[in-house]
């Protein structure tokens, strides 16, 4: 067991020194603003000229990362963009000031020109991801490549193979590595502060609305065109769990299934979408129309106009002609809407971890066991427990919907590149590949019921 600590040491301990919070513009979409953790300016100085990247995909993602840039210009410029969707690379080109020979419809039109930036951010859809990885690497960019890294394990292999042969940086948005709060549970795990570890529950409810518009509506619907929803949307669990247990897993068992959103739980009186006169649309929590066009959540997806009295109408056009408006027990959606895991790492450690649909609220929730005390907490606040003493310590910030990792990754990921040193990652290649051969195990044992080896 670490030494314990004194309550005054621990409270120093506990001590939160982070940036604050900005809320700024996302161009490109209709919500007016997000909000993002800033860097602490004390980390790092800026590099001796900008490092310059090109963007890959200029959605949600791609419009995080690449805001770094606005906001520190001196540590970052975005230089070319390449987005099919013409809007969004529009918009994309006035917030960077991206002149029109380095606006690209594909990613493909960016690698038939020679090197023009030191990076690349691959924020493409999830099956796109391999071939630009594969393609920046072999002309000499870093890059920083949101997750999965791809979408089967035979490829994560080969893009970490390539990076190795090339000597490139590659940074894995496993953005929660960065979040000052994991970053002090970890902390206060390898410090001993509550004895030895035992084991770790986590749970990542995805909240209903979410799932019914990411996993049954949306773009991660079909795990067949794009990644198991493991990998999707949970990789960030199974990386934390193995960072914060900092032990390789050895065995793994997964349970889990769709069991709601699917034909036979169709409501009577239910329509293919809920624009075609639904008899039971005002009841359903999954109306498309309350949702989207009511309550206007998520509509980043519609790219919508700018001018406000537009919006509607554009609204209801795409609940009438995307996915999106689609019934949600009518898709062709796969995604198991509950999923259960049970890892047992080479240290003795355990961890159980769920990932519900039907919540009513996101973010995480994390119970870590010691022999010494515990951790319970909600990815904003957590409180330590003393089995000792029985006193309890309190720790909070006030964050992003990633518990400030965003924008702290893209700091480390420039200091990296401006280095040239990929010791300055968290995420490394390296280290995020073996969060996703869990991932893949884990869904090898879901589909066969079976207790699968951990084979890295």
């Amino acid at each position: 067991m670490g030494k314990a600590l004194s309550r005054r040491n621990l409270l120093k301990t506990l001590g939160l020194v982070t940036g604050g919070i900005l809320t700024m513009p996302l161009h490109g979409f209709a919500e007016t603003s997000i909000r993002l953790h800033l860097p602490d300016p004390k980390k790092y100085t800026a590099p001796i000229k900008p490092v310059t990247a090109i963007t890959l995909g200029a959605g949600n993602r791609g419009n995080v990362y690449g805001g770094y840039a606005v906001q520190y210009p001196e540590h970052l410029q975005i230089v070319g963009v390449a987005e099919p969707i013409a809007i969004r690379n529009e918009r994309y080109c006035q917030k960077h000031h991206i002149p029109a020979e380095n606006s690209f419809v594909t990613w493909e039109d960016v690698f038939k020109r020679p090197k023009f930036a030191d990076a690349i951010i691959i924020s493409t859809p999830d099956n796109l991801h391999y071939g630009p990885c594969m393609k920046a690497l072999s002309m000499g960019y870093d890059i920083l490549l949101e997750k999965p890294i791809a979408p089967t394990e035979k490829e994560c292999r080969k893009i970490l193979a390539l990076a190795k042969k090339t000597n490139r940086i590659v940074a894995v948005c496993h953005v929660l590595r960065y979040s000052p709060y994991f970053i002090k549970v970890r902390e206060l795990i390898q410090k001993g502060t509550i004895g030895e570890l035992i084991s770790i529950q986590h749970l990542e409810p995805i909240q209903h609305i979410h799932m019914s518009h990411s996993y049954v509506r949306g773009n991660w619907h079909n795990s067949k065109e794009t990644t198991p929803i493991i990998l999707a949307k949970s990789c960030h669990d199974l990386d934390i769990l193995r960072w914060l247990v900092g032990s390789s897993c050895d065995k793994i068992t997964a349970f889990g299934d769709l069991k709601w959103f699917k034909k036979e739980n169709t409501p009577v009186g239910a329509t293919p979408r809920c624009t075609d006169g639904c008899a039971v649309e005002k009841e359903c929590p999954y109306s498309a129309l309350k949702i989207y066009y009511r309550d206007r959540q998520r509509t980043h997806v519609f790219d919508l106009p700018t001018e406000v009295e537009k919006q509607g109408d554009a609204i209801l056009d795409r609940l009438k002609t995307t996915n999106y408006g689609r019934c949600v027990y009518q898709m062709d959606n796969d995604q198991p809407d509950h999923y259960t895991t049970n890892l047992q790492f080479s240290n003795g450690v355990t961890a159980a971890f769920s990932m519900e649909a039907f919540t009513s609220y996101e973010g995480r929730r994390t119970r870590v066991m010691g022999s010494h005390g515990d951790i319970v907490g909600d990815m904003s606040q957590f409180t330590l427990t003393n089995f000792l003493t029985g006193e309890k310590t309190e720790w909070q910030q006030n964050s992003d919907a990633h518990g400030g990792g965003d924008w702290n990754l893209v700091s480390d990921w420039i200091q990296a590149i401006s280095q040239q040193n990929a010791g300055l990652l968290s995420s490394s290649i390296d280290a995020s590949v073996e969060s996703h051969i869990i991932g893949f195990t884990a869904e090898k044992s879901r589909l066969k019921g079976t207790v699968e080896k951990v084979v890295l």
